[in-house]
């Protein structure tokens, strides 16, 4: 017997296949060149393109360079001299002068502490991926803005010398 019990016996997939209309047919376009690059994409007036990147953004990424290089080279200056290493815990002293002398120094040591105990955090405390993403990105973003004031203080002293 078939489904409900009217009729023969048929196969499933010829009842299923019943239902479905032959007529029906979903052609999809042949995409040209898809994930690849023609000639003439590559080329202006006969001339190939050259990738290039904006100066704005390589003075950026330059900018993040030096803001994680003065922030590495802060701490270890600090590291060598004090034989302990630089951590937010130099905010803590209270209201003294060594207090307020720690407040530039972190400004600029920040990134350098942030992804320090985001990697120690994750070896040693296993957390987890979207929090070590997260301070990665307030690290990067801090470099950034340091890397940025160091870049235009080498240039007034450039300006001031030259």
């Amino acid at each position: 017997m078939a489904r409900g019990g009217i009729g023969p016996a048929a196969p499933i997939f010829y009842t299923r296949a019943a239902n479905v209309n032959p007529f029906l047919r979903m052609s999809w376009r042949h995409l040209r060149g898809f994930g690849t690059t023609s000639r003439a994409a590559n080329e202006v007036f006969g001339v190939p393109k050259v990738w290039s990147i904006s100066p704005e953004s390589a003075e950026q990424f330059l900018a993040l360079a030096i803001g994680f290089a003065v922030a590495g080279l802060m701490s270890s200056g600090y590291q060598l001299v004090t034989e302990r290493p630089p951590s937010f815990r130099l905010l803590e002293q209270g209201a003294n002068p060594a207090t307020f002398a720690a407040i530039p120094f972190l400004v600029f040591a920040a990134p350098f502490i942030i992804m320090r105990n985001t990697i120690r955090g994750r070896v040693i405390e296993r957390r987890r991926f979207e929090f070590v993403m997260v301070a990665t990105v307030i690290a990067g973003v801090w470099s950034l803005m340091s890397g940025t004031v160091v870049v235009m203080a080498f240039e007034q002293v450039a300006r001031v010398i030259g």
